[in-house]
């Protein structure tokens, strides 16, 4: 698809003016209107390859305008311009079928490279359509295979908004592909070129916290005898995740608010601010709103981060995926291992698919990887998911027998499984196929403190 005819709708002469001449310097045959039904009215009697509209017009506003031209054309690309503080309608607009989005005032080699983009994506298709099932996003050792519309969705809404240096929150359980979804968006921005900095905030400790994130000049306290570069100055050019970004003492959060208005950092020992040029990308697996209610996150922090908030769905939630990812994880292992283990049983998938995996696809990942490791066939066999045996064991009295809840078939899960582990949190975290973390925060949340009938035995339960 071709965008050397755009339309420009906007309620301003110069900017109407100023825009046909930038886009005909490229190329462009270029028609504007006035207003929104002007634009419309123009669209329908025309051939356009794109369409620029302002957010913001008297009588039919830009939204509007989109949800016009998308009714009869859905896939004519629509680019939308906004003012800086209105970035939140911009967004909401790329959820509702933009392809993109400019911030006023804007330079004439972004709107270049915006047009250019679109165009790109128009010649090339495949790099833009996620409707494909079983569709693979991202590189090849760290695909997101899925073909869930909710998923989907998020992987289109993420592609559309990578070149932007608005913030990215991501939401969802453990084992949900978080990091993944985190690293497609860094490989599809303009930002690709430059490093990709992780920092899980639940493993910094309190005292050395600023020192990690910001580093420190030299002299800056006992045992500082070099100058030392933190994350943030490791990003620049490039993109910051910050993983478990709830686990940051106030304190951090703090600082971290600062950097996100000033864009800029201080050194520990430092006397002058450093400026930085970094695209922040935050997960969490908690529930940051309730964070927010119960002061142990700052407000004002969470709006900063929640600009682009992207929520992934568990895997219980995404059945249709789960065959994707046996087969999937199957093939990896198998050729990483020397094995030719690429089928699966029936009653292997029907088991599988009841499962309601409280690790989601990092649990079901490390079922996988055990079974390729422990047969020695072709097929994986219901007797290779012996991580589960305990659960099948019970299964008669087990309340996924009885139209329970996932909640309850989870906890019973867990029961099961710290049962079959003499309380030993760690091993059962390990037969789970879930961090010790993960299992805390379910026991937790399900008011466990051990599991209901422990076994006699010399093992002492663990913390």
């Amino acid at each position: 698809m071709q965008v050397d005819s755009v339309l420009v709708i906007d309620d301003e002469p110069d900017m109407q003016l100023a825009l046909r001449h930038a886009l005909k310097k490229n190329g462009c045959d270029v028609q504007c209107a006035g207003n929104g039904a002007e634009g419309l009215k123009k669209f329908k009697e025309n051939k356009f390859g794109l369409v620029i509209t302002d957010m913001r017009m008297p009588e039919m506003s830009g939204m509007q305008v989109l949800q016009g031209i998308k009714a009869v054309s859905p896939k004519i690309p629509v680019i939308m311009m906004t003012a800086y503080g209105s970035i939140n309608r911009a967004v909401a607009a790329m959820k509702a079928g933009a392809s993109d989005y400019l911030l006023k005032p804007f330079s004439l080699e972004t709107l270049t490279a915006t047009v250019q983009k679109v165009r790109d994506a128009g010649m090339y298709p495949e790099r833009t359509s996620c409707r494909k099932p079983g569709v693979a996003a991202g590189l090849k050792d760290k695909a997101i295979i899925t073909q869930d519309p909710c998923m989907i969705d998020t992987l289109a809404l993420a592609r559309r908004v990578a070149d932007s240096d608005a913030t990215i929150l991501i939401l969802g359980e453990n084992g949900t592909g978080k990091e993944l979804l985190a690293s497609f968006i860094h490989q599809e921005s303009r930002r690709k070129a430059g490093p990709l900095v992780a920092i899980n905030c639940a493993a910094l400790q309190e005292t050395l916290a600023e020192s990690e994130l910001f580093g420190y000049e030299r002299g800056a306290f006992t045992g500082a005898f070099t100058r030392k570069v933190g994350r943030f100055e490791l990003a620049n050019q490039g993109t910051l995740l910050l993983d478990e970004v709830s686990e940051l003492t106030l304190n951090m959060q703090a600082k971290i608010l600062r950097v996100l208005q000033e864009r800029e950092i201080d050194r520990v020992g430092g006397q002058q601010p450093q400026a930085i040029d970094v695209r922040i990308i935050a997960i969490s697996n908690q529930n940051l709103v309730k964070a927010v209610q119960e002061n142990r996150f700052r407000e004002d922090l969470f709006y900063r981060l929640n600009v682009l908030p992207m929520t992934l769905p568990p895997l219980r939630e995404r059945k249709k995926d789960i065959p994707l990812l046996i087969t999937f994880f199957l093939k990896k292992y198998s050729l990483i291992n020397n094995r030719r283990m690429t089928k699966t049983a029936p009653a292997t998938l029907e088991y599988l698919m009841s499962h309601p995996w409280p690790g989601n696809i990092r649990e079901l990942e490390n079922v996988v990887e055990r079974a390729v490791l422990i047969g020695n066939g072709d097929t994986m066999l219901p007797e290779h998911l012996n991580f589960i045996n305990t659960m099948a064991a019970s299964k008669a009295t087990s309340p996924t027998s009885s139209g329970a809840t996932i909640k309850e078939m989870e906890m019973a899960l867990i029961l099961d499984t710290l049962k079959a582990c003499h309380d030993n949190r760690t091993r059962a975290a390990e037969r789970l196929g879930i961090s010790l973390r993960t299992l805390r925060n379910r026991l937790r949340e399900y008011g466990i403190s051990r599991s209901p009938e422990p076994h006699k035995s010399t093992h002492k339960p663990q913390n």
